[in-house]
């Protein structure tokens, strides 16, 4: 029997409040928050004019904090709880962390300071306000930065991190780190319909079950030096980050940004991550998605002070230059930007596209010089074609099921898809049993044995999977909308239940035990309209 799954649990509305010079009271920001459905909670966050871009990018970060204060808190203890904190056993690492944060942020104050004019660095310092006001919220310590600022290193900036630090751990000597040889960390489809009927963007999260409290967030700010970009993103998030992460990004500017992560296996490149003269790819993230008018404006912005931490392959689709049926389209609808330390490549796919119809990423490099130094060429000598472009499992469950996408729903089928036991794309060379949960669209690794014999860690029994699936369409982007699910995948595969797994003393606060949660329908306007989407999509099997 289905029953509707609607976890809503609770409006939670804040307004940022100031006197005006006149003794009025009138707001700054205005915050609502929904929670849950189907596992999903909802924020929207507006700005007002009518104060200086300064104070609406502190008054948006405390009014986020003010309204998800418990996410924030169950966020971080399900994920960052004892990271570099006293009673650490990477004390060594932790020190070296801490002395690369404090320089780099201390270097990109300097800039923001030396370049006052530059909307570069503008934006920077709004990003950093909107994390400041975020923080000092949540800790109930609202006093509006007036001079440089100071931004705790081991606070809420490692929410904004997470990606990062996946390479500083690497670059800095960790002696345990989060990511294992060959993890794979999201897969990706972009989908042109026969006759151009449609364009479908569409991307799976990969990360630990702990990760998985989730936000979308759509914010709208109304600054008065407004880039030629995105003030108005609607984006994929979790508690405490004010960028998406995932990363997944509709934005008003007409351009769909997304990536999946590529990473680096040669250790002679982490030279290249310094704290000076970079800038933490969080950070290059938020300002290209603000500033960027075109896929080539973004691959541009998005270049400068490579930092060579969270490497991803990013993929822009621009909205303004396709239309539905139309054929004659001669470029500028995608480009692919690829970053390794000391290197990013970026050129326009359009063409590829085209003559495809489709473009997958699978977290292997797809630029030849990318890919070689990288070290994915050494890889591929070690363990075999698991790490080849063409040849990993994904690229030929891509390639052989890509053309069964006709629409949305088929689109959602494939993004979903993990038939490991069935599947022979998901046999595993050298493994035993040979059949793998890592090898699919969408993960599941806690499906492998834990006595299995596996050649690389990426193989082996793990919390770790395909934790959520977000799509868009020409039709649907126009109004922010986005198809999503939350949860690992159960279309083939049992549901995950953290009771019956054997991760069941990992800590994973506000998490339902069960997450078998089908798709909904997501319009991120007002929550009214939110409900009024969801209402009608959302199901789960109890």
């Amino acid at each position: 029997m289905f029953k509707m799954s609607f976890w809503l649990m609770v409006f939670s509305v804040c307004c940022f409040m100031t006197p005006s010079p006149k003794g009025e009271v009138r707001g700054i920001v205005f915050g609502l928050v929904c929670f849950f459905v189907c596992l999903w909670s909802f924020l929207e966050i507006t700005t007002s004019s009518q104060y200086n871009d300064s104070i609406q990018a502190y008054a948006a970060g405390a009014v986020e904090a003010a309204v998800t204060s418990q996410l924030i808190y169950k966020h971080w203890m399900n994920t960052l709880m004892g990271y570099c904190g006293p009673f650490t056993t990477q004390s060594g690492y932790c020190e070296r962390l801490k002395a690369f944060i404090t320089t780099n942020l201390q270097w990109v104050q300097e800039q923001i300071e030396k370049q006052p004019s530059s909307p570069y660095w503008y934006q920077v310092r709004l990003a950093l306000l909107q994390l400041k006001g975020l923080e000092d919220s949540y800790n109930d310590q609202l006093s509006f930065p007036t001079g440089p600022l100071c931004i705790n290193p081991f606070g809420f900036l490692l929410f904004q991190l997470s990606g990062d630090l996946e390479d500083l751990e690497s670059a800095l000597n960790k002696s345990s780190q989060i990511r294992p040889l060959g993890s794979g960390s999201c897969s990706a489809l972009i989908k042109l319909l026969p006759n151009n009927k449609d364009l479908l963007v569409s991307h799976d999260t990969w990360s630990t079950y702990q990760s998985m409290l989730r936000i979308m967030k759509k914010y709208m700010f109304a600054f008065r030096v407004s880039p030629l970009g995105s003030l108005s993103p609607a984006f994929s998030s979790y508690p405490g980050a004010i960028f998406s992460g995932d990363d997944f990004y509709i934005l008003s500017s007409g351009l769909v940004t997304l990536e999946t992560t590529i990473g680096n296996s040669n250790p002679a490149l982490w030279k290249f991550v310094q704290p000076s003269g970079t800038v933490m790819e969080w950070l290059r993230n938020i300002v290209a998605n603000r500033l960027a008018v075109t896929g080539k404006d973004w691959a541009e912005i998005f270049s400068k002070y490579n930092s060579g931490t969270y490497n991803n392959q990013w993929m822009i689709v621009n909205y303004n230059h396709f239309t539905p049926g139309k054929t004659d389209i001669k470029g500028e609808l995608f480009v692919v930007l690829e970053q390794i330390p000391g290197q990013i490549v970026y050129t326009d796919k359009t063409e590829e596209l085209l003559k495809k119809g489709y473009w997958a990423s699978y977290n292997i490099p797809y630029y030849e010089d990318i890919f070689n130094a990288s070290g994915c060429n050494e890889l591929v000598e070690k363990f075999g074609p698991w790490f080849s472009k063409d040849q990993n499992p994904r690229a030929q469950i891509f390639r052989r099921n890509q053309t069964a996408v006709t629409d949305v729903d088929s689109m959602i089928r494939l993004m979903r898809y993990n038939n490991f036991k069935e599947d022979p794309l998901s046999k595993c060379e050298g493994c035993i049993p040979p059949a793998n949960g890592e090898n699919a669209i969408s993960a599941r690794s806690d499906l492998n044995p834990a006595n299995g014999t596996y050649p690389f860690g990426a193989l082996k029994q793990r919390p770790h999977g395909g934790t959520d699936m977000k799509m868009t369409s020409y039709w649907m982007f126009r109004d922010y909308g986005m198809m999503a699910v939350s949860g690992p995948t159960w279309d083939q595969v049992p549901p995950f239940q953290w009771s019956a797994s054997p991760y069941t003393d990992l800590l994973h606060m506000g998490h339902p035990d069960t997450w078998a949660f089908k798709p909904i329908k997501v319009c991120l306007g007002f929550c009214w309209k939110i409900l009024m989407c969801v209402s009608l999509h959302c199901v789960s099997i109890e």
